[in-house]
Formats: structure tokens, C-alpha cells, sequence
């Protein structure tokens, strides 16, 4: 059942009434992971055209403490960025990098997830 090493009787001490000893067992943990108690935002901008994401991308990274996540090309000219952070910080920098898009292609578009759920990560670009 267990190791070698542990596997000894679990005897009751008589000072306290109680066990000597404690297994892992006896604590048996969740099946589901508790949720983050820091949980990070995710900040999307899709354009159409490579100059446009890349000044967009420049931009957001400059303006917050984010992290750039990845990137996805979808077809036809479309790519979206993905940056992650604080809430705030992604704000602003999704606003920064829709704002420097400008004239330099099309913002198809923007949207933050302030509290990602976990499982979403498995979308997410390697």
C-alpha cells in the first residue's frame, strides 16, 4: 500500500487520544483546483495587416506592465495579439495599441477578459 519507509502501524497515543502519526490520506485533496486568488487579465486586439498589429503590439507593450501571451493568424490578413496582466494594466494598454493602429490597417477587435477562467489557458497560443 505504501512505501516501505512509511509503512509502520498507525497506533493511538494514549497522552492524547490521538494518532502518531498522519498520512497523506487523511488529508485528501480537492478534485477541483481552487481558483486564483491573483487572477490576470487577457487584453485582444485583431487587425487586418501585419504593419497595424505590430505598431499596435509596440504600443501596449510600452504603455502597461503586461506580458505578450502570443499572437494567431487567422487568414485573410487578420492577426489578433494577446497580452496578459493586471486588469488596469491591460486596459490601458488595449487602449494604447487600438489607438496606435490609426491609419496603418483595420481594428476588426479589442476586448479585455478581466478574470480569465483557468481552462481557457488551453486556448491560449503556445
Amino acid at each position: 500500500m505504501f512505501n516501505k519507509l512509511i509503512d509502520f502501524p498507525n497506533t493511538e497515543n494514549q497522552l492524547y487520544g490521538g494518532r502518531d502519526q498522519l498520512l497523506p490520506t487523511d488529508f485528501p485533496q480537492p478534485t477541483n483546483k481552487p481558483m486564483d486568488t491573483n487572477p490576470k487579465a487577457l487584453g485582444i486586439i485583431e487587425t487586418q495587416g501585419l504593419t497595424a498589429i505590430l505598431a499596435a503590439s509596440d504600443a501596449m507593450l510600452k504603455a502597461a506592465n503586461v506580458t505578450l501571451v502570443g499572437k494567431e493568424k487567422i487568414g485573410a490578413a487578420y492577426v489578433a495579439v494577446i497580452v496578459k496582466g493586471d486588469v488596469a494594466a491591460v486596459k490601458a494598454a488595449v487602449d494604447a495599441g487600438a489607438k496606435a493602429v490609426g491609419n496603418l490597417g483595420k481594428i476588426v477587435a479589442v476586448h479585455v477578459i478581466a478574470r480569465a477562467h483557468d481552462d481557457l489557458v488551453a486556448l491560449l497560443p503556445k
